[in-house]
């Protein structure tokens, strides 16, 4: 596996208190950026010239006259979604504004005003009229305010009112133009409608006469003469009487027939009277019926050979007789009705014939006149048309237009400037200010890549912070034990112990990823802690080309540890003691330009095991890891290495490289000091060392008596056991 890839790291969510702290370190670019927005907004605001303003508000329909015409009352116009916004246009467009010019001389006015007494071209003049009207509808109504800025107020309210006139005036004689443009083209229109028809009508009285058209004839407007038709319709209606007649008669007659021959004579008769009434056939049958009854009583009476009997006999034969003779007559005479009938029928027939034959001659003989009169009655229509729409049109031009444009409130002269708007502009100006500036602030933490936090070190170099090292340290040395910086790097030895596996790894190198981040003091002041403590601590400066720590302890920097690599004296002879018992010191001395990779040597490895021996605990200062290789020698022969990161100096992806390169010359980094914080700027830092500082200097001075001044120090003990 490749030491140098490591696993991204992972996703975080941002805290409101991240917020925060972006804006409490950056407030000086927000303070700067707030005050140079607010006066500048407010010197411009004091600075640009005062102007009024006046509305005229106007009332604007599509075109239509006060009264209603006979021409709306008979259709209505469409409604047009653009109609407001091309008035709009129009209101703004160089035909309203021109006049508006012209009427009140705005060229010579305003060329006195800006250009020094010579006329404004009116180019020029309209640019800056367009640039002084604001339009603006009022919502859900068809009503437009026309607002005009000038420096003048009665200035204003003039242009406003002119524009509002102008406007509409225009409407009116656009409209009027428009009508009488239209009715010059129907009047025009008219006159060849009116040629057309005398025309025609020429046309339909020389057919007429031509074709021998009658007056009754001439009433209709199809192709069929009147008076044929007519007699068309009675002949068909005689045909048809006709045969329901003779269908009727011949129907009878078969049935009697038929009657006749199953039930002979004596049936037919009794079945005529319902069939066809006959009163002499009936009274016939009414005598035998009185005949036979007498003859029935008679015979009962007086026996069959009785005079009487036998005269009643003779009386039913000839009654007998009659009825037959009645029969037979009735039924010829049906079937002469039945022939009759017939040849009516025929008859009929025949002239509803020759009657079509003659409609249809007839038709096809005056078609060409009836066309004509058809054509004839087109062209009279359209010129009725024509006509009354000339009558409309000319009654609606003189009928008065004053809604489409009704001026509804006129300008008046501004009794305020409105512009520019103080306590506007200036609160824009605060709010444009913090958002730019907290925008920029932000934008610049962005930009800013290195270290910022805790959470930040950890979860890019996946390596724990063992301490947290405020600004402006000193040494402790010079400033005590009881220094408000001690408990900082205490805070780091009793993390630096708890993070050792094993008890003997006692060597520790300090590495940093480039120059300045602070690693020099940050191994003084851990030594002199270790020191502090009572153990015995010894504090080797490794880093041969820029060597600092012999300046802090004011100690000289002839004989050191290149001198014992280059065996010209023996290590006592090279490590000096300082003003505290338990901290000794080895210089790095005077290092040979030819002797540059003297710590890669053996006799290095071997300084390093016999100072093991002889202290508890032995600390390295050494170059940036990044600049040479001497940070990543001694990385590789200490038991322990702790990387120094500065607040806020280096990008991160700088740090995690040293991190890298430490882990791949196979150093045991233990973990990170996190150096230089802002306690001023990033109070979340504060308990790190603000809390100490308050902690002991406070009960320091609140203490009554020496019992109780070591009570608190006990106390102090505990707490701080517990926190740490």
């Amino acid at each position: 596996m490749d030491p140098l890839k490591v696993s991204p790291p992972p996703e975080t969510k941002l805290h409101f208190l991240d917020y925060w702290r972006i804006i409490r370190i950056r407030k000086t670019v927000i303070l700067a950026v707030f005050l140079l927005v607010v006066i500048t907004a407010t010197l411009v605001t004091f600075i640009l010239p005062e102007s009024y303003s006046s509305v005229a508000r106007i009332k604007i329909e599509r075109d239509q006259s006060d009264i209603s015409s006979m021409v709306e009352r008979g259709a209505t116009a469409g409604y047009d979604p653009y109609f407001i916004q091309t008035e709009f246009e129009l209101i703004q467009s160089e035909v309203i504004l021109g006049k508006v010019i012209d009427a009140l001389d705005l060229n010579k006015e305003w060329g006195n005003k800006y250009n020094n007494g010579e006329h404004l071209k009116p180019s020029e003049t309209l640019a800056l009229l367009k640039r002084r009207i604001d339009l603006r509808p009022v919502r859900n109504t068809s009503l437009i305010e026309i607002r005009v800025y000038s420096e003048k107020a009665e200035e204003a309210s003039k242009i406003a009112n002119a524009v509002a006139d102008a406007y509409k005036d225009h409407r009116l004689k656009q409209r009027q133009q428009l009508s009488n443009g239209g009715i010059t083209v129907l009047e025009a229109r008219f006159t060849e409608q009116e040629a057309k028809v005398k025309a025609a009508q020429s046309n339909v009285d020389e057919l007429r006469v031509n074709l021998k058209v009658s007056d009754a004839m001439a009433i209709g407007e199809g192709p069929s003469p009147l008076m044929s038709a007519d007699t068309l319709r009675k002949l068909e209606s005689m045909r048809i009487e006709s045969k329901a007649e003779y269908d009727r008669e011949v129907t009878l007659l078969e049935s009697l027939k038929a009657l006749g021959k199953e039930r002979g004579p004596e049936g037919l008769a009794q079945a005529i009277p319902t069939a066809a009434t006959d009163t002499l056939l009936s009274s016939l049958l009414e005598q035998l019926t009185v005949v036979e009854q007498r003859l029935v009583a008679l015979e009962k009476e007086f026996g069959p050979e009785h005079a009487e009997v036998i005269k009643c006999k003779a009386m039913k034969d000839d009654l007998h007789n009659k009825i037959k003779n009645r029969v037979e007559g009735i039924m010829l005479g049906l079937d002469a009705r039945v022939m009759s009938l017939k040849t009516s029928l025929e008859n009929f027939t025949k002239e509803v014939a020759e009657a079509k034959s003659n409609d249809i001659d007839q038709a096809n003989r005056t078609r060409p006149y009836f066309d004509a009169k058809r054509a004839l009655d087109e062209l009279r229509r359209f010129s009725q048309i024509l006509d009354a729409k000339i009558a409309f049109e000319k009654i609606d031009v003189v009928l008065p237009k004053t809604m489409m444009v009704e001026i509804v409130d006129r300008a008046v002269p501004g009794l305020h400037p409105v512009r520019p708007n103080k306590p506007l502009n200036i609160a824009l100006g605060i709010i444009i200010g913090l958002v730019v500036g907290i925008g920029l602030a932000f934008f610049i933490e962005y930009l800013d890549t290195s270290v910022k936090t805790i959470d930040d070190v950890e979860r890019s170099l996946q390596c724990p912070v063992l301490g947290v090292i405020p600004q402006n340290v000193g040494l402790l040395l010079e400033e005590g034990a009881e220094s408000p910086h001690a408990e900082a790097y205490r805070v780091l030895r009793t993390n630096l112990l708890f993070s050792r596996k094993d008890d003997k790894l006692n060597t520790v190198a300090v590495v940093s990823a480039g120059a300045g981040e602070g690693k020099s003091t940050t191994v003084f002041n851990l030594a002199a802690v270790f020191a502090q403590s009572g153990q015995r601590t010894l504090v080797v400066d490794s880093d041969l080309r820029r060597p600092t720590l012999h300046k802090m302890l004011h100690l000289t920097n002839t004989i050191g540890l290149t001198n014992y690599l280059l065996r010209q004296n023996a290590l006592e002879e090279v490590i000096q003691t300082t003003n505290l018992p338990t901290l000794d010191f080895l210089s790095s001395g005077k290092l040979p330009s030819s002797s540059l990779g003297i710590l890669s040597s053996a006799q290095m490895k071997g300084l390093i095991g016999e100072l093991k021996q002889r202290y508890d605990f032995v600390f390295f200062d050494s170059p940036p890891i990044m600049g040479v290789s001497d940070a990543s020698i001694l990385a590789s022969e200490v038991d322990m290495t702790l990387q120094v990161i500065q607040y806020r100096r280096y990008p991160q992806p700088m740090n995690i490289r040293a991190k890298q390169l430490i882990e791949k010359v196979g150093g045991n980094l233990v973990g990170i000091v996190l150096n230089n914080i802002n306690m001023s700027q990033d109070e979340s830092y504060y308990y790190y060392s603000g809390y100490y500082h308050d902690y002991y200097y406070r009960s320091e001075e609140t203490e009554p008596t020496k019992g109780a001044d070591a009570a608190s120090k006990d106390q102090a003990k505990v707490d701080i056991k517990q926190k740490y």
